[in-house]
């Protein structure tokens, strides 16, 4: 038998049940993949909770949980090429990631994917980077940062802006992260100066001696990109990621605006040592509800996996 994730309806994470059903087999043009780690993002239990949110993915009814997943290929359908029994590999899955096996047909359709795991990553590093490396990559690269840049980044304690900052540092730019007081000293370990969020975040910025601002990641709502605005910042240097609020000039994007093999350059700067992935926690399959709540309360600095 094989455990799966299943919502029966919309709901908080006591609509989560792990259940045990018949295992599943890769059929001719399938692989299947037997899962190690799941990441946990966001958009996981926003689809569960919100039918509004699910539509936006195309999904009205019941469903699975999860999305970014690591884990190794051990089962190759007739007629399959580009996999081999054995390969590790980690990707996204849509409402399909939770689960002790993934049956995926290939060639993957979109927003699915699925790529190598590098030497020296491992399941949970890798689990940790589909949906937040994407996003920070996209964001990075709307904005277009370098060495003359001082950039500010609203959210940067969380799961992507962990990743965005220290990938702007590997850009050159001076970084500026917002949030809570007690996430200050795990800012300045990834290279970020530290400041508040809240409504006199421009006045603030205006005192501190970190230089003018050039450019602006908001990666939760506006307030961010409203305040870089304020400053001065032209909407073309300012990114959005999951705001609700479109803002003229100012660039939308996230996972879905990223080239999926940009993530090999995540890979071999974590190999290097130059990036980092912090894990706040990790959970057992069997805790998916108590993953989610913690997810969900927001204020995690990190990533919250999931290990098969």
């Amino acid at each position: 038998m094989s455990r799966v994730v299943y919502r029966s309806t919309f709901g908080g994470p006591e609509v989560l049940d792990v259940r045990e059903i018949p295992d599943p087999h890769a059929g001719p043009g399938e692989i299947r993949i037997a899962v190690g780690a799941i990441g946990l993002n966001p958009m996981d239990w926003q689809i569960a909770a919100s039918v509004r949110h699910a539509a936006m993915f195309g999904i009205t009814g019941p469903s699975g949980f999860g999305c970014d997943l690591a884990g190794v290929v051990d089962e190759v359908g007739h007629g399959v090429a580009g996999f081999a029994e054995g390969d590790r590999v980690y990707g996204g899955v849509l409402v399909g990631a939770a689960a002790d096996h993934v049956v995926l047909r290939v060639p993957l359709a979109p927003p699915n994917l699925l790529v190598s795991i590098p030497d020296g990553i491992d399941d949970a590093t890798a689990a940790a980077l589909p949906t937040p490396g994407l996003t920070a990559l996209a964001a990075i690269e709307a904005i277009r940062l370098g060495p003359a840049d001082v950039a500010l980044i609203g959210g940067a304690a969380g799961g992507v802006g962990v990743l965005a900052v220290q990938l702007a540092r590997l850009a050159g730019a001076k970084v500026i992260g917002t949030g809570a007081l007690g996430t200050f000293d795990f800012l300045r370990q990834i290279g970020a100066v530290p400041i508040t969020y809240g409504p006199t975040l421009p006045r603030r910025l205006r005192e501190t001696d970190t230089g003018g601002i050039t450019a602006a990641i908001d990666l939760h709502g506006s307030d961010t990109a409203e305040a870089a605005l304020a400053l001065g910042v032209p909407a073309s240097r300012i990114a959005t990621v999951a705001s609700e609020r479109r803002l003229p000039g100012v660039h939308a994007t996230g996972a879905f605006a990223a080239d999926p093999a940009s993530l090999g350059r995540m890979t071999e700067a974590i190999r290097r040592g130059e990036v980092t992935v912090p894990i706040a926690a990790r959970f057992p399959l069997s805790e998916i509800r108590e993953a989610v709540t913690l997810q969900s309360a927001g204020h995690v600095h990190g990533k919250i996996i999931v290990m098969v």
